[in-house]
């Protein structure tokens, strides 16, 4: 298993995949003020025995990184410290949009895509990372 990882300020979301399949599902979102994002998502690994770590990269359309980095530095660094398994970093740019627009495909209320929205990403991030490392 693989676990990806959409990090945000409010909520970090989280989605695996298979080796075997390359399909990535979105599994949770966590509220970084309700619980440790670095907690759970080791937890998660070793829910899963997951072998990989993927987390987003957020840079702007030029490919620049910006601000958003600096915070996703500090999580992957503590991920670092805390997982056995490999932590690796992949380009995040618009998978917040395209998760946006496929719940809104899928017929999610605006409510429903928020509260998701976070863990599409992390499903979208972690599916781009399956298709270009084949």
């Amino acid at each position: 298993m693989i676990v990806g990882v959409d990090p945000g300020e409010r909520r970090v979301g989280i989605a695996v995949a298979d080796l075997e399949t390359r399909f990535a599902r979105p599994l949770e979102v966590i509220d970084t003020k309700v619980v440790d994002p670095v907690v759970r998502i080791v937890e998660i690994v070793n829910e899963l025995d997951a072998t990989k770590v993927v987390v987003g990269r957020p840079t702007d359309l030029k490919g620049r990184a910006g601000l958003a980095v600096q915070k996703q530095q500090v999580l992957v660094e503590a991920l670092i410290g805390a997982c056995e398994v490999e932590i690796v970093e992949h380009d995040e740019r618009l998978t917040s949009v395209i998760a946006d627009r496929a719940l809104r495909a899928a017929g999610r209320s605006a409510k429903d895509a928020r509260a998701f929205r976070d863990a599409v990403a992390a499903q979208v991030l972690l599916q781009d990372y399956l298709d270009s490392n084949p």
